[in-house]
C-alpha cells in the first residue's frame, strides 16, 4: 500500500475579498493540518473569487493574491502539507487563472488553466490567456507551465475546471508523463441535473486515464452564478468519497495510489496509447520536490462504508423528483443569501406578495434562507429572527380576489413574516386620471396602460419602502413570463434581484407542489385554488393571454435552448400534444416567437438573475440576442 491522505475543502469566496478568502483558506488548512491530511486541495479563484471578470485588470487585485499565496505557503511550511489552490498570476503581458502548488514554506509550481470556456455563462478568454501544452518558463526560481509533480509519495497533477471536461484536457498529457494523482480545482456553477453528469464525466476521466482523481468545487453565489461546491474523490474509476454541497465544508479520505500503479501495469490499452501519446506528442515537465510531507505510516486503507468490497454504499433514500427539487431549491436559497450577506448593506428581505404562484414561490425561497441562516439559535429566538429579516406586502386593487388575499395572508402567518396590506385602488384612480388628463380629450388610456399602472405603483412602493428601510427588495418574476414579455418596466420587473427570472413557470409550479406536499403549507393549497394570473383586469388568466403554459415553455425550450426553426417547432408540439385542435401549434409558436422578439428590450432594463440552468434571459450572462432584431428569417417565401 501507498497511501496518501486527501483533503478537499469547499470554500466559500466573495469576489475582491482577497484578505478574507485568505481568512477562510487558513482557517480551514489548519484543520486539515490537524488531521494529518497529506494533500489539501482548495478551489479555483478561491483567493480572488469568481467570476472576477474584468477586475482581474486592476494590478492591485492580482498581486493581492500572490502575496495571499506566499503567506499559505509560509503559515502551512512546518506541517509539509502539500497544499493546492486556484488563483489569478500576471506573467509577461498575461493574465492566468492558475493553481499554486505550496510544500514546506515555498512555492513550488504554478500551473496555468489551458481550456478557457466562453460560452454560455463563462468569459475566461476575456482576459486570461491559456496554458500552452508542453511549455515551461519560470517565475523567478518558480516552475510556471505544463508540470507534473514528484513528491515522495508518489507523483500528482494539476488542471482547473474545464480542463476536466475536454477528453482531450491536460489530464491524459499528464497521466501519460506519469502523474498517479490529478486535482482539479473548479469554480462550476449549479444547474439543474448537473450533478449526475459531473460525478459521470469525472468517474469516466479517472477510468479512461488510470488514475486517482481529486475534484474540489467553489461554494457560494456571486452576482448570479451559484456554485454548489461539493467534490468528488476517485481511484480509477471506482468512487471513494463525495463532498456535501450547498455549505462551506472539507473532508479527507485516504487513496492507495499503489492500485492506480497496478491497474496502469494490466492495462495493456492503457500502456499501449501512453506509449503512443508519448512519442507524438509534447512533454511534460518534472518538478522534484525533496522535502518530506506528512507522515503517514498511520493511515488506514479505504473501506467501504458497507461494510463490503462487494456491495454497494448505503442507499440515499430520496426520488429523482425530491433531488431535482431540492437541489434547486437550495441553490436559489444560496443564491439570495449570498447576494444579502456579501453586499452586507441590507437589514432584511422584502417580497410584493400578491398571493400568485411567483411571488409565493419566492418567500418561502428566502424563508428557506432565513431559517438556515438562524438555525443555530432556539425556535423562539429564530421565529423573532425571521420575523425581524423577511417582510411581504399585499398591494391590492379593485381586481384582486379574496382568494389570493387569503393565500397571502395565511403563507405569511406560517412562515412568521410581518405582513401588511397596502391598498393602491385610491392612488391608481388618481394615476388613471393623470395619464388621461396628458391624453387629452381625443385620447384614451388604453387597457394595458390600466395593468401598467397597478403594476408600477406596486414596483414604486417597494422601492420607497426598500430605500428606507434598507431591505432587499426581491423580484418575483418567472422565466416564461419574462421570455413573452409578460411583465412590467417600472412594475412587477422591479427589485433587487431576480429570485425566478431563470425559473420556468412549469417549474415554480412543481417546486410549489412539492412544497405542498412534504411541507403542507396551507397557504400552497389556497394559492392553487386561484387560476394562474396578474390580477390587473377582472377575470385575467395568463394561460388565456399568452398560452398553455407547458405549451409555451415547449417553444421557450425549442427556439432558445435547442434553436429550432418554427416550422420545427410546430413539428414537435404536433408530437408532445397530439390531442390540441388542428392550427393551434401554428398559432402558438407564431406567437411565441413575435413576443420572443419584441420583449428583448425588457430583459436588458431586468434586475440581476440567478442562474440555474443552462439557459438564461439575462443578455450579458448567456443568451445574447440583439435587442434589435427581425424575424423575417423565420418566413419562407
Amino acid at each position: 500500500m501507498r497511501l496518501v491522505k486527501i483533503g478537499i475543502a469547499c470554500v466559500n469566496a466573495t469576489v475582491g475579498a482577497v484578505a478574507s478568502n485568505l481568512a477562510r483558506c487558513l482557517d480551514v488548512l489548519a484543520e486539515m493540518e490537524a488531521a494529518g491530511v497529506t494533500v489539501a486541495c482548495l478551489p479555483e479563484q478561491v483567493l480572488g473569487g469568481y467570476p472576477s471578470e474584468d477586475l482581474v485588470q486592476w494590478r492591485g487585485f492580482v498581486e493581492a493574491q500572490w502575496l495571499g499565496l506566499q503567506k499559505i505557503a509560509a503559515q502551512t511550511a512546518s506541517s509539509g502539507m502539500v497544499v493546492v489552490l486556484g488563483l489569478t498570476v500576471a506573467f509577461r503581458g498575461h493574465l492566468f487563472n492558475c493553481a499554486g502548488v505550496t510544500h514546506r514554506g515555498r512555492v513550488v509550481g504554478i500551473v496555468p488553466k489551458e481550456k478557457l470556456p466562453t460560452y454560455n455563462v463563462f468569459y475566461e478568454l476575456r482576459t486570461f490567456s491559456p496554458g500552452t501544452p508542453g511549455r515551461v518558463d519560470r517565475i523567478g526560481d518558480i516552475p510556471f507551465g505544463d508540470l507534473v509533480f514528484d513528491m515522495d509519495f508518489g507523483t500528482f497533477a494539476v488542471e482547473i475546471c474545464e480542463d476536466g471536461w475536454s477528453p482531450d484536457g491536460p489530464m491524459r498529457r499528464r497521466c501519460y508523463a506519469g502523474a498517479e494523482l490529478v486535482i482539479n480545482l473548479s469554480a462550476s456553477p449549479f444547474r439543474t441535473g448537473i450533478m449526475g453528469t459531473r460525478r459521470e464525466m469525472l468517474a469516466t476521466r479517472s477510468s479512461d486515464n488510470q488514475c486517482s482523481l481529486v475534484y474540489v468545487n467553489l461554494v457560494g453565489a456571486n452576482d448570479g452564478l451559484i456554485f454548489d461546491g461539493g467534490g468528488f474523490i476517485f481511484s480509477n474509476g471506482r468512487p471513494l468519497a463525495e463532498a456535501p454541497r450547498f455549505r462551506s465544508t472539507w473532508i479527507a479520505q485516504n487513496v492507495d495510489l499503489d492500485r492506480t500503479a497496478r491497474l496502469r501495469t494490466e492495462s495493456t490499452t492503457w500502456r499501449l496509447d501512453a506509449v503512443a501519446y508519448r512519442a507524438a506528442e509534447p512533454g511534460v515537465y518534472h518538478v522534484r520536490v525533496d522535502a518530506p510531507t506528512p507522515d503517514r505510516s498511520r493511515l488506514e486503507y479505504p473501506v467501504p462504508s458497507s461494510g463490503s468490497f462487494f456491495l454497494p454504499g448505503l442507499p440515499v433514500h430520496r426520488t429523482p423528483r425530491a433531488d431535482f427539487c431540492e437541489d434547486l431549491l437550495d441553490a436559489l436559497a444560496l443564491g439570495i443569501g449570498d447576494y444579502y450577506e456579501k453586499i452586507g448593506t441590507f437589514k432584511g428581505i422584502g417580497v410584493a406578495l400578491s398571493g400568485g404562484r411567483d411571488s409565493l414561490l419566492t418567500l418561502l425561497i428566502a424563508h428557506r434562507y432565513l431559517t438556515r441562516r438562524f438555525a443555530h439559535l432556539s425556535e423562539d429566538e429564530q421565529k423573532k429572527a425571521i420575523r425581524e429579516h423577511l417582510h411581504c406586502f399585499y398591494m391590492p386593487s379593485r381586481f384582486s380576489s379574496d382568494q389570493t388575499r387569503g393565500a397571502a395572508a395565511r403563507i405569511a402567518e406560517e412562515l412568521g413574516a410581518r405582513f401588511s396590506i397596502i391598498p393602491i385602488d385610491e392612488a391608481f384612480q388618481r394615476e388613471e386620471e393623470i395619464t388621461q388628463a396628458m391624453l387629452g380629450p381625443d385620447g384614451q388610456v388604453s387597457k394595458i396602460t390600466r395593468e401598467n399602472i397597478q403594476a408600477r405603483l406596486r414596483g414604486m412602493r417597494m422601492w420607497n419602502w426598500s430605500n428606507s428601510s434598507g431591505f432587499l427588495f426581491l423580484q418575483t418574476g418567472n422565466m416564461s413570463e419574462k421570455a413573452m414579455g409578460y411583465t412590467t418596466i417600472g412594475g412587477d420587473l422591479e427589485g433587487a434581484l431576480a429570485v425566478l427570472a431563470n425559473v420556468p413557470k412549469t417549474v415554480v409550479i412543481l417546486l410549489l407542489e412539492y412544497l405542498l406536499e412534504s411541507a403542507g403549507y396551507e397557504g400552497i393549497r389556497l394559492c392553487f385554488e386561484a387560476p394562474a394570473g396578474p390580477e390587473l383586469a377582472s377575470n385575467q388568466r395568463g394561460e388565456d393571454e399568452l398560452m398553455p403554459y407547458r405549451v409555451l415553455d415547449a417553444c421557450f425550450y425549442l427556439y432558445a435552448g435547442e434553436k429550432l426553426d418554427p416550422p420545427e417547432i410546430v413539428r414537435v408540439l404536433g408530437s408532445m400534444f397530439p390531442n390540441d385542435p388542428p392550427g393551434t401549434h401554428e398559432a402558438w409558436v407564431q406567437k411565441f416567437v413575435r413576443l420572443f422578439v419584441q420583449s428583448i428590450y425588457k430583459w436588458v432594463q431586468a434586475p440581476l438573475s440567478l442562474h440555474v440552468g443552462n439557459l438564461d434571459l439575462e443578455r450579458e450572462r448567456a443568451l445574447q440576442l440583439p435587442v434589435v432584431e427581425s424575424t423575417e428569417w423565420t418566413r419562407r417565401s
